[in-house]
């Protein structure tokens, strides 16, 4: 594990840099895309797996009011059932780093010009897995989802409930 965060490290320290200078100037938005677009297939692909029917797709950044919208994904057919899955999709983006990490760190290894390449192709996956506060938004439509998961973890307990008891070291 300590090979994989130090092979993360450049990736990481690329995507501050992004985000400072995206945030100087709309050009550095050209850093960004590969996330974006990495942003919205989640959305969009959740969706189409959720029956959440994804209509439109664009990654062409826009000015929305002070701020930029860098891409969206809209979803015609939204209900309580796939709201969270298909809004908070993007959470998933950020295991992309760490099987890249992975890959390249489970034989002995040392940093050569290709990863500065996949270092600068990794660094916005760390800036786009996120979900915005509309997902956020969006998701709290799946509130039912927190009786399932509250039931379902009492009828655990109840029948089964030699899985809670924890070993004192």
């Amino acid at each position: 594990m300590k090979e994989i965060l130090l092979y993360l490290a450049p990736s990481a320290a690329l995507a501050l840099v992004i985000r400072v200078l995206a945030g100087a100037h709309p050009f550095f938005f050209l850093f960004t895309v590969a996330g974006t677009i990495c942003h919205e297939l989640a959305h969009f692909v959740a969706g189409l797996l959720t029956g959440a029917r994804p209509a439109s797709f664009t990654v062409i950044p826009r000015r929305v009011g002070r701020h930029w919208e860098l891409g969206s994904v809209t979803l015609t057919r939204v209900r309580w059932y796939n709201a969270a899955p298909a809004a908070l999709a993007p959470l998933v983006i950020v295991l992309l780093p760490f099987c890249v990490a992975w890959w390249r760190t489970r034989q002995p290894w040392q940093f050569d010009m290709r990863d500065l390449f996949v270092a600068l192709a990794l660094a916005p996956q760390f800036l786009s897995f996120w979900p915005s506060m509309v997902d956020w938004r969006i998701a709290v439509r799946s509130w039912p989802y927190l009786f399932i998961i509250v039931g379902a973890a009492w009828l655990a307990f109840h029948f089964r409930p030699h899985l809670f008891q924890f070993v004192n070291p």
